[in-house]
């Protein structure tokens, strides 16, 4: 055996009875708990009058109704020693003893499951495609797509930055720097990664393909821990994700970041097991990547790994007493710490360029100028307000709320709920947590690494004001852990159930999930809306806003060179039609009406080849503010 390979392990023994009847009990209980939860109206959003049974039988609908039928029948269904399945998904296999090289994990050939992988893949882009051709040529929907399309123009131009453009505060841009340097404030990662696509004139696509191939990782993943059913229901429930596809549909940095994280989870597993040094630069590779886009998130996600990485390199010898070389494994930990080193250089070089500082990123830059009650950590408007200065965006810094320990409790109570909802749904999701908790000791070893990772990222984030886009985008990366630990969950219930001849209960599980998967895709007029769709249509507003304007600027200048200035609507402080290239050579460019900052004759002197147009946010009517020039 090689050094550095982890000692083979045996499979884990099969829950008793007796614990499989704990388990089934007590995540049935915690399903029935999360029914209300499983609707149009999540637990935060209901009035308090109504948190009481009869409360709670009104606002059932079509998906807990069908959930409520499922949980119904699910004591016959694990009672009944029928024959109902002959086969089920495959055995359990556990990582470091069953992988490749002829062992029992990866009895099937490399050909099954390059097809299967490419079977996940694909099927992540198409769901990713169908849920992008919803909104059709629609522009972004958050000031953050925006920065980030501002970034990957700016690097596809040679720089990190531009100067700051004359009258600067005409084009000051929702989260992008404009004091001498013209940059976004977001770490360069995403960037770097929308660029290419970017160049194509398609930015979307980068983001569809992170997320396929952050699925064949998990898919892969998957096969690692628990073997081949395993990786591909959690390869497929990733690829399905309802969460994944809206995600892969909004230009943010989660999807870069979510397929660097998967890569490194992928490679950590197949490096303990014995591949050894490749696979230590991958792992290394794919969380720097995932640091260069959310260093926060990467950090949260990894720091569980990391820590059994170096019992792992400590433990001086496998568990059948054979003596393991502790510096070979070292070696592998220093070698995975290569390309963090050559990333955390490479952000010092970026920072400097447009802070001046190494140490002082763009995104805290950002934060001390215009949104000082933005802050990370507890009383941030409290600190915040300590030093305002004369550059702070009052009435969007002015949305944060001041993070207390009862706002951080609900905080986390919003994300983990939201997290189940946009990854399969409450109730199958209460349902295997709860299971594997019970089951805890017939789990593979690499499982408890994943619900490890999602508690580490949920922690991290708790001191932070806000919940997250849809209650939830802080903790976006725990979608494929959450797909994994369900997975795994799966394969150990249905071989305890297959070794007592319960064929129905396995019956009666797969039915759980695919009426989760079924309720988030489809929808009929009049009786029922998928949880995509309503994805759909929260994200369609802001779309459609920031379309008829780009079509009512379009249609009034009619290809001529203009500039159109926008007089902000007070009331609206998540709409900012203020978007342009960092070089401002566009055909038509957005600044800002500042009647009191900027005069009409400035502007005229600056400008005198364009028309100038001037457009009210709050009444959405433009006027000419002199005639046309050719």
């Amino acid at each position: 055996m090689p050094p550095n390979m982890e000692p083979p392990a045996p499979a884990p023994p099969l829950a008793t009875p007796a614990r499989l009847k704990w388990a089934a009990g007590l995540a049935y209980l915690a399903a029935w708990a999360m029914l209300p939860v499983e609707g149009d109206v999540p637990w935060w959003a209901v009035q308090p009058e109504l948190r009481h049974p009869a409360g709670w039988l009104a606002m059932l609908n079509f998906q807990s109704v069908v959930f409520g039928g499922l949980l119904a029948a699910a004591p016959g269904a694990w009672l009944w020693r029928g024959r109902l399945l002959r086969r089920g998904l495959h055995g359990p296999r556990v990582f470091g003893g069953q992988g490749r090289g002829g062992t029992a994990g990866w009895s099937q050939s490399r050909i099954c499951h390059a097809g299967c992988a490419a079977s996940v893949g694909l099927l992540s882009l198409a769901a990713s495609a169908c849920v992008g051709a919803r909104f059709g040529d629609l522009p972004p929907a958050y000031h953050d797509e925006y920065s980030y399309l501002f970034q990957a123009q700016t690097f596809l131009s040679g720089q990190t930055a531009f100067a700051s453009p004359p009258l600067p505060r005409l084009f000051d841009q929702m989260h992008v720097l404009n004091e001498g340097h013209f940059a976004s404030r977001y770490f360069p990662g995403t960037g770097v990664w929308v660029a290419p696509f970017a160049a194509m004139g398609r930015p979307i696509w980068g983001h569809w393909l992170a997320g396929a191939l952050a699925a064949v990782c998990v898919f892969y993943t998957g096969c690692e821990l628990a073997g081949l059913g395993a990786g591909l229901l959690a390869g497929v429930l990733t690829a399905l994700s309802p969460g994944m596809a809206l995600f892969s549909n909004l230009l943010l940095a989660h999807h870069p970041t979510v397929f660097g994280l998967s890569l490194f989870t992928l490679a950590c597993f197949r490096m303990r097991r014995g591949s050894g040094m490749v696979w230590a630069l991958v792992a290394g590779c794919g969380l720097s990547g995932a640091m260069l886009c959310r260093p926060m998130t990467a950090a949260g996600f990894a720091l569980p790994f990391g820590i059994d990485l170096l019992r792992w390199a400590c433990t001086r010898s496998t568990a059948t007493g054979e003596v393991v070389n502790c510096a070979r494994r070292f070696a592998l930990i220093g070698l995975m710490a290569l390309p963090l080193a050559a990333a955390l250089t490479a952000l010092v070089a970026y920072n400097r360029s447009i802070t001046g500082n190494g140490w002082l990123t763009p995104y805290q830059q950002y934060l001390e100028i215009y949104t000082p009650r933005h802050g990370f950590g507890f009383n941030n408007v409290v600190r915040g307000e300590r030093h305002l200065g004369p550059r702070v965006l009052d009435n969007y810094d002015r949305w944060a709320e001041n993070l207390t320990w009862p706002l951080a409790v609900q905080n986390v109570e919003h994300r983990w709920l939201a997290s189940w909802q946009w990854t399969l749904g409450e109730v199958p999701l209460a349902w295997a947590c709860v299971a594997g908790l019970v089951l805890w000791a017939a789990m593979p070893r690499g499982s408890r690494l994943v619900l490890a990772g999602i508690v580490s990222l949920h922690a991290v984030h708790v001191p932070y004001w806000y919940d997250g886009i849809m209650h939830w985008h802080y903790v976006f990366e725990s979608g494929p852990l959450w797909a994994l630990w369900l997975a795994i969950v799966v394969v150990r219930l249905e071989s305890a159930w297959r070794s007592e001849h319960r064929q129905t209960g396995i019956f009666w599980q797969r039915s759980l999930i695919a009426c989760a998967i079924g309720l988030n895709w489809v929808s009929w007029t009049g009786g029922w809306q998928s949880r995509v769709d309503r994805g759909v249509q929260e994200l369609r507003f802001a779309r459609e806003t920031y379309g008829r304007f780009r079509d009512l600027v379009q249609h009034a200048t009619a290809g001529r060179k203009s500039l159109v200035l926008v007089e902000a609507d007070p009331a609206d402080r998540h709409i900012d039609f203020v978007n342009n290239r960092p070089d401002l050579q566009a055909n038509i460019l957005i600044g800002r009406y500042l009647p009191n900052q900027v005069s009409f004759e400035e502007v005229r002197r600056q400008f005198p080849d364009r028309a100038l147009y001037l457009y009210r946010a709050k009444t959405r009517q433009l006027m000419s503010l002199r005639p046309n020039t050719p």
